[in-house]
């Protein structure tokens, strides 16, 4: 006989008991089959956007765990707010994911239940600009702040607001500006402070090498749930059986992910989403360890008196009423809907308990084997996560400071063996300067004023090292007296980078002097104690003379070892408590402050000259240098930093202006005469387009004939107001702002100008010298070009012009005045150095370049007398320009014995007061008519 297809069939001379098991086991796989082919579909709303935040969700579908329990879960994207809220009462979503803000819609009426806490500890908190050691939270008053959104008060703001509250910041002294969470707006400074998450923005800082702060609520004892599952009463009535299988599934995935970070951190980038690389999403799991902490507490754990220290924070700012019940908000997997279940199968199992009793102890004893063994695997799974776990964890008598239960990480940082740390209490290993703060906490952590806090502080290494690790210490309930967990990370490294990016944000990298900005930092600090005390405080400018020239010379390797030698030397001239910065270049400065006795500040002030007096030994070779000191005096001279800075910039070029190697005080005259130099140049700026330059010119006369067929172009400014203004006064004004260049180029054009009327009517060879500033000759990228195109447009050769130059453009002849040397001489216009014999020029320089006139000094020709020394200098010039086929013009011939002398001499020119003085233009065309 053949069994139906549609019947099973029982195994033969089976017992009461047996049968009874089989149908059991039948109706059960029905059950499964009934399961497997009808999955229930549900949304999870998320919060934010697809990160590791979700980890645990994630895990749970690719790992078919929600799929076991016959469901098919669609996880919804969110973008803060109260969106998930929102979806789960309007019904889009059966459940979500909140924060601690939960409680407050709840007992404002919304019927939300909290099915289980992921993050056991919020991650918000507060990012701001690190300025230094000793931060503090309440410098944030005033500034503006991106906390909340401005449209949609969200609920990340409740802790944080409560957590400035605490601290004393008042929070309508904040400028709240609109959330864009992005960290790029604190780093450029578009606001000063930002909430963030501490999973998630420092990393961007990090990378930025931004050096920032993280304030935590944590710290002033806001301890705060964060991400919470959670569902509607609605849900938890219609669909009881749903809702435990749904949490079950969800904490299943949780502890998967958080045991498995990297593959998860790649199936989110594989299946939801690459906003964020795979180094951020592990740096984001790493962070979510000790706030998810799956080692210590089943993930999905609630504590009813951690929601009532929510409920009494709130009501501290009056946003609950004090007291304030909130029965049902917390789901219990033993209520009542539930319990309907459990008492039918109870029912029907007292039914068949008598049938089936041998195999009810059976089964018993098989599930009392099982739960063993579950147990026995928790436990051994829970002890291999803490074995494995990432950061160092360990549990720690509070009462003694005894090591009681050590990880290997944990061992790693403090560089110990097991038996070491055991052998130690927990401050033993505590930098002494940390202890005081960290025992003052434990206190208030034993008498139970905090649930737990978190510190930076540096561990002691048996070596001598020290190790810098951010610390997260708990409370834990135990059996005997007070032990507290503590879970460590070593940010040795991040240290280290905060503290190279503050130096080198500080100090000058070259002679490891305060900068600019730690200058100014002291000077304000130095100021603000001097207002206390009544005390004086000098300021003084030191600038290196002819360091320059080292530097061209011997190279900027050897300037640089100049300038290290130089800021040892000044640091030794003053006391330890005055700062010596480098403000860049070759500019020092030092402050003196509390300062009893000014006539101190002179001999500090010649210490340092004479200090700096002594040769600098540069490899084989020798440097000297001088220094010019500008001292101003706080608050005799002005009442803030930037006059006073001002004032002795002012003093130091009073100093120069003085002949250098000295010091010189700053005195009203010098504010005086620098705001002259000021308007001065101001005026000058204006004064090509004002017409307010004339040409004036000078004969030089050809000694033996006493003929004039050439001049030296001299410009003067005719000033609205000043009247005459001399060339010595505003040259020097033009080249400091650049306008030389535009005032040469007017004098070119008028000298082409005149000099073309002239060749055309006094004689066709006349000639006419510019004199060009050193600024113009030595101008990269500057060439002849338009002067060229200028005299071709006249018809002028270029021997028509002669530029005069310095000899110092000789001493130091870059490419730059080769090159327009080269360019002078192929165009055809003629040179003439200027000065000859005050400066550095030797027969090489003029055997090196094409020179055509040397023109005498006037203080060679003032004092010739027969057989006087100036007499034989310039003898001399002139055989030795002759014999290098050069021609020779004397300056400042004033007598006729002068005049008589130098021909005699062969000298071919004179120029001076003898002959003209520099005439204007129209002047100097009548004399030369008046000659022909």
């Amino acid at each position: 006989m053949h069994a139906s297809p549609f019947r099973l069939p029982l195994p033969p001379r089976a017992s009461l008991a047996g049968r009874f098991a089989f149908v059991f086991a039948v109706f059960a796989l029905c059950l499964l089959t009934g399961l497997a082919q009808a999955q229930q579909k549900v949304v999870l709303q998320l919060k934010h956007t697809h990160q590791f935040q979700f980890a645990g969700y994630y895990a749970a579908l690719e790992k078919g765990y929600y799929r076991e329990a016959g469901l098919d879960v669609q996880l919804v994207e969110g973008h803060g707010g109260l969106e998930p809220e929102k979806a789960v009462l309007s019904g889009k979503a059966q459940y979500g994911v909140g924060d601690s803000g939960l409680l407050l819609s709840r007992l404002s009426g919304k019927p939300l239940v909290v099915l289980a806490v992921v993050f056991q500890h919020s991650p918000y908190a507060l990012a701001m600009r690190q300025e230094g050691p000793g931060n503090d939270i309440r410098r944030i008053a005033g500034k503006r702040v991106m906390i909340g959104s401005l449209q949609d008060a969200q609920p990340q703001i409740d802790e944080l607001m409560a957590y400035l509250k605490k601290e004393g910041v008042n929070t309508s002294d904040i400028v709240r500006l609109e959330h864009s969470f992005d960290p790029n707006d604190l780093i450029v400074g578009r606001t000063d402070a930002m909430a963030v998450f501490v999973t998630n923005e420092p990393d961007y800082l990090d990378r930025a090498g931004f050096p920032y702060e993280v304030f935590s609520p944590r710290s002033a004892g806001i301890d705060f749930y964060g991400d919470n599952l959670f569902t509607s009463e609605q849900e938890m009535n219609a669909n009881p059986e749903r809702v435990k299988a749904f949490r079950a599934a969800s904490m299943r995935g949780w502890q998967y992910a958080m045991s498995h970070q990297e593959e998860i951190a790649d199936l989110i980038l594989n299946k939801y989403s690459r906003r964020h690389d795979r180094l951020h999403l592990l740096y984001e799991a790493r962070q979510m360890v000790p706030l998810v902490q799956p080692v210590l507490v089943e993930i999905g754990y609630m504590n009813p008196e951690r929601w009532q220290h929510i409920a009494d924070i709130y009501a501290e700012q009056g946003m609950l009423p004090k007291g304030a019940s909130f029965d049902g908000f917390l789901y219990n997997m033993e209520s009542g809907a539930n319990l309907v279940w459990l008492y039918r199968v109870l029912g029907a199992a007292a039914t068949l308990l008598v049938l089936g009793a041998g195999v009810h102890f059976t089964l018993l004893a098989r599930e009392r084997s099982r739960t063993d063994e579950a147990i026995r695997k928790g436990e051994q799974r829970f002890r291999t996560m803490f074995e494995a776990a990432p950061m160092g964890i360990a549990l720690i008598d509070s009462v003694s400071g005894q090591f009681r239960d050590v990880n290997p990480r944990f061992l790693e940082i403090a560089g110990r063996t097991p038996m070491e740390m055991k052998a130690s209490r927990w401050m033993d290993i505590s930098h002494p300067d940390d202890v005081a703060p960290e025992q003052e906490k434990m206190a208030q952590l034993n008498a139970q004023q905090l649930t737990g806090f978190k510190l930076t502080k540096r561990m002691l290494r048996p070596d001598g090292g020290v190790v810098w690790v951010d610390a997260s210490i708990n409370a834990i309930e135990t059996e005997s007296h007070p032990h507290h967990l503590c879970m460590i990370e070593d940010v040795t490294e991040k240290k280290e980078t905060e503290a190279l990016i503050w130096q080198q944000a500080n100090f000058d990298t070259l002679t490891q002097l305060p900068n600019r900005r730690m200058f100014l930092d002291r000077l304000q600090h130095d100021i603000l104690k001097s207002r206390r005390d009544g005390t004086r405080i000098a300021i003084l400018f030191i600038d290196l003379d002819h360091f320059k020239e080292v530097n061209d010379t011997l190279g900027h390797h050897q300037g640089d070892v100049l300038l290290i030698d130089a800021a040892r030397r000044i640091s030794a001239c003053v006391r330890q408590s005055d700062t010596v910065a480098r403000l860049g270049g070759d500019e020092f400065t030092v402050i003196v402050p509390e300062l009893h006795d000014v006539e101190r500040v002179d001999s500090i002030a010649q210490n340092i000259i004479d200090s700096l007096l002594a040769p600098f030994p540069l490899g084989q070779e020798q440097a000297f240098v001088s220094a010019s000191i500008g001292i101003t005096l706080y608050p005799d001279d002005a009442a803030s930093v930037d006059d006073l800075l001002k004032h002795a910039d002012q003093a130091m070029y009073a100093a120069k202006g003085a002949g250098r190697n000295r010091f010189s005080y700053f005195t009203p005259a010098l504010q005086v005469a620098a705001l002259n130099r000021m308007r001065l140049t101001n005026d000058l700026r204006g004064a090509l387009k004002g017409n307010q330059f004339k040409l004036y010119f000078q004969p030089i006369v050809h000694l033996a004939t006493g003929r004039i067929h050439k001049a030296e172009a001299l410009i003067r400014w005719e000033h609205p107001q000043r009247g005459l203004v001399s060339p010595l006064e505003f040259i020097p004004l033009a080249e400091a702002s650049g306008l030389v260049v535009a005032i040469g180029e007017w004098v070119f054009h008028e000298s082409a100008r005149w000099v073309q009327h002239w060749r055309r009517e006094v004689h066709p060879d006349f000639q006419v010298s510019i004199n060009q500033s050193p600024l113009e000759f030595q101008r990269e990228g500057a060439s002849y070009a338009n002067w060229l195109r200028t005299l071709q447009q006249l018809g002028l050769p270029g021997q028509s012009l002669v530029v005069e130059i310095t000899e110092g453009l000789l001493l130091d002849a870059s490419s730059t005045v080769t090159d327009k040397l080269l360019q002078l001489r192929d165009a055809g216009i003629q040179v003439a150095l200027d000065d000859f014999g005050t400066g550095y020029s030797s027969l090489s320089y003029l055997k090196k370049f094409d020179i055509d006139y040397l023109k005498i000094d006037r203080s060679f020709t003032r004092n010739l007398a027969p057989e006087s020394s100036d007499m034989a200098l310039s003898d001399a010039i002139i055989v030795m320009a002759h014999k290098l086929d050069l021609m020779v013009i004397a300056e400042g011939v004033e007598t006729a014995e002068q005049r008589d002398l130098l021909a005699a001499a062969g000298c071919d020119y004179g120029q001076g007061y003898l002959f003209a003085r520099p005439l204007p233009a129209a002047d100097f065309d009548t004399l030369l008519k008046s000659q022909a």
